[in-house]
């Protein structure tokens, strides 16, 4: 579970940046770690934290990419009409699930390290995660799409290693398989966290 705590912490500035972005990657994400200090330090009331947080996500990451790319092969097989309704449910399952945590963490100490241009449309920029009480340092790649350079977006971050969106992936990739290819049992349980 203390790695789940960990990844959450980081979630929580995934989704956190200033409207007006830095163009270069290693500033966007040290503007996302200034700005999550101060508003996870506010005394805005939790419901304003977490609104003004997902509207700020739908700038800052590039939730339609990371839906697609966590629906895995089935992309290529459902309907138009279904494409546009997962959309839909999993940019409300995104934005819930990690702005719901918000209120546990305050002010993540994250530190930019370095960045290295893998290609013309995504960098890697890498950073540390301070350790602090009760909580080891953890080591953060954050994967930067920069195709274009002047709004580059964050696809997804590697904590120790391991892919969030991959992992997202094989979740939902599961719970098709388990139901026999079907797409709507993955709507029903996008559905029933967004209720919840």
């Amino acid at each position: 579970m203390n790695s789940l705590r960990i990844i959450f912490i980081i979630l929580i500035c995934l989704i956190i940046s200033k409207p007006t972005y830095a163009k270069n990657p290693s500033d966007l994400i040290k503007e996302i770690v200034d700005q999550a200090s101060m508003i996870l330090s506010s005394d805005d009331p939790v419901e304003s934290k977490i609104i003004k947080l997902n509207d700020i996500a739908e700038k800052s990451v590039d939730i339609n990419g990371i839906g697609m790319y966590t629906l895995g092969k089935y992309r290529k097989t459902i309907s138009e009409e279904e494409k546009s309704k997962y959309q839909k449910l999993f940019k409300s399952y995104f934005l819930k699930s990690f702005s719901s945590r918000l209120v546990d963490y305050t002010d993540p100490k994250i530190n930019v390290v370095s960045e290295k241009k893998v290609s013309d449309k995504y960098t890697i920029v890498n950073s540390i995660l301070e350790a602090s009480k009760g909580r080891p340092e953890v080591k953060i790649d954050w994967r930067i799409y920069t195709k274009n350079p002047e709004k580059p977006l964050i696809r997804d971050l590697m904590v120790e290693g391991l892919s969030l969106a991959r992992t997202q992936k094989e979740e939902f990739n599961s719970v098709i398989q388990n139901n026999n290819g079907d797409i709507n049992s993955l709507f029903k349980v996008l559905e029933e966290f967004i209720i919840k």
